[in-house]
């Protein structure tokens, strides 16, 4: 059997692993294993490589930045920092068409701009949202299609713990990939903010169950009080994103500057116990153990697929096939979306960038903006069934047993539609995604 056809038979046995139930990380380290030991006929070079990677995949300090964004991320949840952005957002939109659901749009990317997990979104406001979108009349549907829809910025605008993902898998700067995240993630929530009006608009019966939209005059906030639910947001976001795009921190730094002041934001609102705190950091080291785990066994994944030469087959196959960077693109996006409605996330990155990386670089493609397709595209699945990661989330948050999980799914049906047609528009407009980097050419 050939090194080609040894690597090819580890992908579909990958997948099957993983379907099945097996953890990710587990199922790379094993098929990698077993390849290398197929490949080159000694298990004991493949014990070697398995050692060796397990000491080089995350040795360096940059990984820092993966437990740092988490425990940000965890603290901001739980000082209600989203909840009182939705607040203020819904306050200042109550007056247009399907202004909870913009509310909604516009407090996830402020949630999203500290924090940089989607799921961390998705459980928040599925809380925070969905019941005050049903106390005010909208179609339960469309109440949780916007939750689930504007989840996803948490992974596109940054932080982005998918995006520190790719960086360490594709060796590029995690601080220019979260600069280059910026405008697709604004372009994706103003996508999403004119898909609500123009649906209020031309079919308000899919927005609204019943016409009440009218906000409680005793309930309304004042300047002052506005300005002071919004001021931990801003301090964080001008901290630390200011800092890191002005150059005067490192993304772990920012990471460790975060993680203090979301800190000193939930002691000063006194939303942490000794027993709150302790929850925090086990999850976090969860988090953090798990993503280390997958990295590990992503490097040794690569070693095995470069040992074969299959990416360097699939180069040549698709010089052959005339396959065009354009045609290899959108190839690519469709893989990646069909995967994301039967795998997670984190499993489809380290999956597929160690054989589509080197193809991408043989196009002469800007790794930064190939990121940054990756990242929607991935998301895309977070939304699609069967799996969609989002929708299982906001079902098992929301306390309507009303709303089943097919409701779930086809409300997030046009946000789906919306995150297609912007990625459509960051495949062909590139400069979008380079257009506040520094040297933005490739």
């Amino acid at each position: 059997m050939s090194a080609i056809t040894v690597a090819a038979l580890s992908l579909l046995c990958m997948l099957a692993l993983i379907w099945a139930g097996m953890h990710v990380a587990v199922a790379l380290g094993l098929i990698s294993f077993i390849g290398v030991w197929l490949i080159r006929g000694d298990p004991a070079i493949a014990a070697n490589l398995l050692a060796q990677a397990s000491q080089d995949a995350i040795a360096s300090h940059i990984f820092g930045v993966v437990p740092l964004f988490v425990l940000t991320g965890l603290l901001v949840a739980r000082a209600d920092v989203g909840k009182d952005a939705f607040e203020v957002a819904n306050q200042l939109l109550r007056r247009v068409r399907g202004g909870l659901g913009i509310a909604t749009v516009a407090s996830n990317a402020v949630f999203a701009a500290i924090t940089g997990i989607s799921i961390a979104s998705a459980a928040v406001f599925t809380r925070v949202a969905v019941p005050q979108m049903l106390r005010f009349g909208y179609q339960p549907r469309f109440a949780v299609g916007v939750v689930a829809g504007s989840s996803v910025l948490g992974m596109l605008i940054p932080p982005s713990l998918l995006m520190i993902l790719y960086g360490f898998l594709s060796n590029q700067s995690v601080g220019d990939l979260f600069t280059a995240g910026i405008v697709p993630g604004l372009l994706l929530a103003l996508a999403y903010a004119v898909g609500i009006v123009l649906m209020a608009r031309f079919w308000p019966h899919a927005v609204y169950a019943a016409r009440s939209e009218a906000a409680d005059a005793e309930n309304l906030l004042s300047p002052t009080a506005m300005a002071a639910k919004l001021l931990p947001s801003i301090v964080l976001i001008a901290t630390v994103l200011g800092g890191l795009y002005a150059g005067y921190f490192t993304a772990t730094e920012a990471g460790a500057v975060g993680a203090a002041l979301a800190l000193l934001i939930a002691l000063v609102r006194r939303k942490l116990t000794f027993n709150a705190l302790w929850g925090v950091l086990t999850e976090t080291g969860h988090v953090t153990v798990s993503v280390s785990f997958l990295i590990i066994c992503a490097s040794i994944y690569t070693r095995m697929l470069a040992m074969s030469g299959l990416p360097q087959f699939l180069v040549e196959y698709m010089a052959q096939m005339g396959l065009g960077p354009k045609g290899f693109l959108l190839l690519y996006v469709a893989i990646v979306i069909a995967l994301g409605m039967v795998i997670d996330s984190s499993s489809i990155l380290l999956i597929v960038l160690p054989l589509m990386l080197p193809i991408a670089e043989q196009f002469g493609m800007n790794l930064i903006w190939f990121g940054v397709v990756t990242v929607v595209a991935v998301e895309i699945g977070l939304l699609t069934p069967p799996f969609g990661l989002s929708v299982y989330v906001i079902k098992s948050t929301l306390r309507e047993p009303s709303i089943a999980l097919g409701e779930i799914f086809r409300g997030t049906l046009p946000f789906t539609l919306m995150m297609l047609a912007v990625l459509l528009v960051l495949i062909f407009v590139p400069q979008l995604s380079l257009l506040l980097l520094k040297t933005p050419g490739g």
